[in-house]
């Protein structure tokens, strides 16, 4: 099977389990939480807490859908073509498990939008007060730092060249053939 077929599959794979578990955690949220206590995880560090989340990120911006929908396409949008334009060798596994971590992360909370007008989030960090927050946000946050440490110790500049939205360089020239 083509290594470019193999990449795609890996991420459509990786995109649908993942997905499919934020989806199936909001669920369990919503049939179990919603209405109710919080249930406490461990007393005063971190409880599963039923929320209704109409913003963003610390619910900033209540009430903008339309905007966080538009967002939302544009990063699965910018995925999908980095995607195309990725190597197909395994040293990009990383690179794209992370960009469908990104990507569901994106998808699973505009389902939410869509489907709801608004996210579930049930993950609450008592002991900081840290916003309620969901499997979906997990993803974003988890696959921007990683993204960060390939960058950084990972890959070098050459392997991400597919990155430039420029023009490639022509290795022919630089070598003065």
């Amino acid at each position: 099977m083509n290594k470019k077929i193999q990449q795609f599959l890996f991420f459509l794979a990786g995109l649908v389990v993942s997905i499919g578990f934020d989806q199936w955690t909001k669920y369990l949220a919503v049939v179990k939480l919603k209405g109710k206590q919080p249930f406490v995880i461990w007393d005063g560090v971190f409880e599963l807490y039923y929320s209704e989340n109409r913003g963003a990120a610390f619910g900033m911006m209540q009430g903008k859908q339309g905007f966080f929908f538009l967002i939302a396409i544009a990063v699965i949008a910018v995925v999908v073509f980095l995607l195309f334009r990725m190597p197909s060798d395994k040293k990009y596994l990383p690179f794209t498990g992370c960009l469908f971590l990104l990507v569901s992360g994106a998808a699973g909370n505009m389902i939410d939008r869509v489907a709801n007008g608004y996210v579930v989030d049930f993950l609450y960090f008592k002991l900081i007060d840290f916003p309620i927050f969901n499997v979906a946000d997990c993803y974003v946050v988890i696959s921007t730092l990683l993204l960060i440490l390939l960058f950084f110790f990972v890959y070098s500049d050459e392997e991400l060249e597919f990155l430039s939205f420029g023009r490639q360089k022509n290795k022919k020239s630089e070598n003065g053939e």
